[in-house]
């Protein structure tokens, strides 16, 4: 099903707008469904959504890994993701451990628990990547 991002019917008054009877739905105004990546120990799950062209997108739905890269050591490593701590995109977000770009989320590195900052975004690029935060 798709999304729309119109305009509303009515103006900030309360008034209803007359220019709404002479365009119909336009392509701009088009938009998607969130992807709401989410936190999988189980499996790692993406979809392929068709965008406008020939452009193709990966959605993330379910993440395990994440690439995070060691700022310092200037290294980058596959580690499994515990949980998101903290979202500043909607804080109902890291209740529901969605990870979404900027995102702080927790990875298990050997025996200890290392927090990241979340820098791709995974419902667009289909992959979580993060920088270590020390």
């Amino acid at each position: 099903m798709t999304e729309w991002h119109l305009r509303s019917k009515r103006r900030k008054t309360g008034g209803r707008r007359t220019t709404l009877r002479r365009t119909g739905k336009k392509l701009a105004w088009k938009g998607g469904i969130f992807a709401a990546t989410k936190i999988n120990t189980q499996k790692q799950d993406a979809l392929l959504h068709k965008g406008v062209g020939s452009t193709k997108k990966l959605k993330l739905k379910d993440a395990m890994f994440a690439n995070v890269l060691d700022p310092k050591a200037k290294k980058t490593q596959k580690l499994p993701i515990i949980t998101v701590v903290e979202n500043q995109a909607n804080r109902e977000y890291a209740r529901r451990n969605i990870i979404t770009k900027g995102a702080l989320i927790e990875v298990k590195k050997d025996s200890e628990t290392l927090k990241a900052k979340v820098s791709s975004r995974p419902g667009q690029d289909g992959i979580v990547n993060a920088v270590l935060i020390q």
